[in-house]
């Protein structure tokens, strides 16, 4: 089994849905890198501008503000690769030169026209999420014939857009934008149907991490209440199950569950074949 990257996020907001606030300062967001290294994380995603449902977008300046001096200070450090996790081609540009190596554009570049142009400069890699719209709205969009099948087109969409703007394919990911525009029915529906991502050959990251959908099934009433230990929790026992699929990498915020997970899948499959 060829292990999946372990991307550890990193939020440096004050209204991120499950770790808002809690890593504003420079000095706590170097210790939360610091932490996510050491437990597990391949890639750090830096993000300066929550995504949640309702979410109000903030300004360039704010975000670069936000992120910038972070992934400054995580490179310096050398903890690991890392990741800008933004809708911006402006900050995805300053981020790159900072020190990130990876942009992580959770609307696939709908939401910037530059993005792509950006990422062939770059030559950062890209990962492309299937999104319809911004978080005020996206949960008027979820309408599809078939949620899989209509992710995987629309995906492939994004992808020959970034190739014939120059970004080469080999630095391409794609991510099925769990929590975007859809419901709780189909972000399991999707999570079940992968393979019809697979058939795109291209590597795949998927961030079910502390969403909606996953808290839902632990609390149905009341997601809310559902605290971020069952929602790690959970979402553990899913990458153990994906792991059956050709990921590239899972984004996650409980990186040492996440490892662990994966240690105890490795270690099955290597008792099996002996």
């Amino acid at each position: 089994m060829i292990r999946p990257k372990i991307m550890g996020v990193l939020n440096i907001t004050p209204d991120s849905f499950s770790d808002g606030n809690q890593y504003n300062s420079l000095e706590a967001a170097i210790d939360q890198a610091k932490l996510l290294a050491m437990t597990g994380a391949d890639i750090i995603d830096v993000g300066g501008e929550s995504t949640r449902p309702g979410a109000i977008r903030v300004s360039q300046d704010e975000e670069q503000a936000r992120v910038i001096p972070v992934i400054e200070a995580i490179a310096k450090l050398g903890l690991a690769q890392i990741s800008i996790d933004t809708m911006n081609a402006a900050t995805a540009k300053l981020a790159v030169a900072a020190g990130a190596t990876i942009i992580n554009d959770v609307s696939g570049g709908l939401a910037d026209p530059e993005m792509f142009r950006v990422a062939a400069e770059t030559g950062a890699y890209l990962v492309i999420s299937h999104w319809r719209g911004h978080s005020t709205q996206m949960d008027d969009l979820n309408q599809y014939q078939d949620i899989a099948q209509d992710v995987a087109k629309e995906l492939s969409e994004r992808v020959s857009v970034a190739i014939s703007q120059g970004v080469a394919k080999e630095k391409l990911v794609i991510d099925p934008g769990l929590g975007f525009a859809k419901d709780m029915k189909q972000n399991w529906e999707l999570v079940a149907r992968l393979d019809e991502l697979e058939k795109l050959g291209l590597p795949i990251l998927v961030g079910a991490s502390r969403k909606r959908f996953i808290a839902g099934v632990l609390d149905g009433d009341e997601p809310s209440s559902v605290g971020n230990e069952r929602r790690d929790m959970a979402t553990a026992v899913l990458t153990a199950l994906l792991l059956q699929r050709k990921l590239w990498g899972v984004r996650v915020h409980n990186t040492l569950a996440t490892l662990d997970a994966i240690n105890i899948v490795q270690a099955l499959r290597d008792g099996s074949a002996e």
